[in-house]
Formats: structure tokens, C-alpha cells, sequence
């Protein structure tokens, strides 16, 4: 069962399970200040456990929880409180805080999507010199999801993200060299990153041969943005 139609709920539509419930609908706009969109998931996620108590229910939180900048947001304390609402509600549970997700489409403000955007319509980009992003595939926040699902990681709160951070001027360094075109920047001196801990999803990264954090940016550029 799948709640959602965005880019992470479109990742199970071919693997629906009517014993799973994907839950992907929600507050996604770490800026969100209004009262009634956080209700609005709260309530759908206590409905949705009432009438499925005998389902997995796998929620997709974030790794802004992380993010000492957004510490006491409205949208970080919205997503605790999500967490623990699902950990006191659900039987079986399995609470995936995902980082940077990059796919086909999505939300055109989502940093990559803004960044190729701003490249090949010769936009300037003002760069936080200071800032770190962790980006993920959607194909591997699919994959890690059934393999701990496989595994029966349940009853738990794993961080879904890749094996290591980008600095933003490295992301626009990739960029540059897969559209062989140069970015028009502004330097700011200013941003934050913070570390997120994978020591659950680690090993799939290396199994995958995917360590390689350039090889690995160039891919996803090459499926999704070519």
C-alpha cells in the first residue's frame, strides 16, 4: 500500500505490498510554517494506522533532523514528533530518515534539480562555500528500503544517505564536467553541513561498488539529468 504521489512514493508502485504500507505523503518543504499542512500529515498518518494495524508501516522522515540550522524549525519538530507518534502507534514499524534524494522530476526547487536548471539556462548560482549536501538516488532509497525489509529491520530508525558528503562548489565542479560548460557562480562565505551516521547501509554502498563519490554524482546525472 502506497501513500503518496511523489518522487519516493513512485519509487514502490512496481513492488506495491499489500503488507507494507509505503508511507510518502506529507510535509516535504523544510521552510513549511502552516499549522494545517502538519496536521494535515499527522491526521493522515493516524488514520492510516488505525486501519491498517496489522501492516508494516515504513515512514520517510529526514535527515534535516540533523541540520543544527534547522534545530527547533517547525518542520523538524513536526517530523520528531511524526517519528514518535508512529514508534507509540505501530505493531512494526520502520522509520527511514532520508537525505538529498535525486530522481527523475520531483520538485523543481529540490538542489539538484535547481542546479541544472541554473546551469543550462546560463543562470548565476549563488554557492555557500561553507555548505555540504549528501545526495542519494531515489533507485538506491528503493533498494536499502526492501534489503532492510529483507533483513527484518524493523522497530527501528535507520538513516538512508550516501557514504559521504559533497561540498556545493564539488557538485558544481561535476556538473561543469559533465555539461562541459562553465557555471556562473557567486561566492558566498557562509553554509553549514553536518555528518549523517549509515553504519546499517554502509556495506550496500560498497557491495554495490558505488564508494566512489564523483563516479557516483556523474551517474546519477547520467540517468536522470542527460
Amino acid at each position: 500500500m502506497i501513500v503518496g504521489n511523489g518522487l519516493i512514493a513512485s519509487l514502490f508502485v512496481d513492488n506495491d505490498d499489500e503488507n507494507i504500507i509505503f508511507f510518502a505523503s506529507g510535509v516535504s518543504n523544510s521552510l513549511e510554517t502552516r499549522v494545517e499542512e502538519f496536521l494535515r500529515e499527522e491526521n493522515l498518518i493516524k488514520n492510516t494506522i488505525s486501519e491498517n494495524t496489522d501492516k508494516v508501516f515504513v515512514y520517510f522522515s529526514t535527515c534535516s533532523i540533523y541540520d543544527s540550522s534547522k534545530t527547533g524549525s517547525d518542520y523538524v519538530l513536526h517530523k520528531l514528533k511524526m517519528e514518535q507518534l508512529i514508534k507509540k502507534s505501530c505493531p512494526q514499524f520502520l522509520i527511514l530518515r532520508v537525505s538529498n534524494a535525486v530522481g527523475k522530476g520531483g520538485n523543481p526547487n529540490l538542489l539538484m534539480n535547481y542546479i541544472v536548471k541554473a546551469v543550462k539556462n546560463d543562470e548565476a548560482i549563488n554557492v555557500h562555500t561553507q555548505a555540504t549536501r549528501n545526495l542519494i538516488d531515489v533507485d538506491d532509497i528503493r533498494n536499502v528500503t526492501f534489503d532492510l525489509l529483507k533483513q527484518q529491520s524493523l522497530n527501528k530508525i535507520i538513516n538512508v544517505a550516501y557514504s559521504k558528503n559533497y561540498s556545493i562548489l564539488e557538485i558544481l565542479e561535476i556538473v561543469e564536467k559533465f555539461y562541459n560548460k562553465k557555471v556562473n557562480i557567486n561566492l558566498l562565505k557562509s553554509g553549514s553541513g553536518y555528518d549523517i551516521n549509515i553504519p546499517e547501509i554502509e556495506q550496500y554502498f560498497i557491495e554495490t561498488n558505488q564508494a566512489g563519490k564523483e563516479i557516483y554524482l556523474y551517474n546519477i546525472l547520467q540517468k536522470y539529468f542527460y
